[in-house]
């Protein structure tokens, strides 16, 4: 069983689709359409019928289906349907729900912000998963690396297919999430006298067979779209 991406081309890339209940790891420079991937990954598990969660710490549910409503996809209206759920964190309405998991069977205490938010995740029932971004995370994290390894261990034992959005402008600078995740995508912008160059690389992806060549990705009124035979050269 494969998990459709809902970006046009990338599917061919991986195998036909995600493996279901893994984490994914997507890692690129500002720009270059980690969060418009991740809106059209929702909005195809929405139109599926799927429970679909984005989990953010720096904006609105309001401003991400503004931005995601320039695009044909549909998301501003499947974000609406009871499936999707969005939770800000650092807002009221994020603090009283991770407060809720802050005990565990009614007397012990969890403490960290991993065991809350996988304890809420579970509870929901949630089948795609969306945490925008490790950047963001980190500040939480006391203990820093360790605190993160332990967070990315309990995502991929969890149900969902999560993706985790991973600041990264150095693309030969590997993070923890890279070493632990299931499957790795980098996004590539070079700037060159002609324009912006956009390019998609599968770095890594347990259990398929992938192309690990970059491959043309371009921004369009449906949103990205990936020429799985386009190579773009360094």
């Amino acid at each position: 069983m494969r998990i459709p991406s809902g970006v046009s081309g990338f599917d061919e890339l991986i195998q036909g689709g995600f493996l279901p209940r893994r984490l994914y790891v997507l890692s690129g420079p500002p720009g270059s359409g980690k969060t418009t991937f991740t809106a059209q990954f929702m909005a195809e598990g929405l139109r599926n019928g799927e429970k679909c969660m984005y989990i953010t710490m720096h904006e609105t549910e309001d401003e991400l289906i503004n931005d995601m409503s320039g695009f044909d996809f549909g998301f501003e209206t499947l974000a609406s349907s009871e499936g999707f759920h969005f939770v800000n964190l650092v807002s009221p309405k994020g603090k009283h729900i991770l407060n809720q998991f802050s005990q565990s069977g009614g007397s012990s205490s969890v403490q960290s912000l991993t065991d809350k938010i996988v304890a809420f995740v579970n509870s929901r029932q949630v089948d795609r998963l969306v945490i925008d971004s490790t950047m963001l995370l980190r500040l939480f994290f006391a203990n820093g690396s360790e605190e993160m390894t332990r967070f990315l261990t309990a995502l991929k034992q969890g149900d969902a297919t999560t993706l985790l959005i991973s600041e990264m402008t150095d693309p030969s600078s590997y993070s923890d999430e890279h070493f632990l995740a299931h499957g790795v995508v980098f996004f590539h912008n070079y700037l060159e006298a002609t324009g912006m160059t956009r390019g998609i690389q599968v770095i890594k992806m347990r259990g398929s067979n992938i192309d690990c060549n970059i491959r043309s990705i371009e921004f369009t009124d449906n949103g990205l779209v990936v020429d799985p035979r386009s190579k773009v050269d360094l």
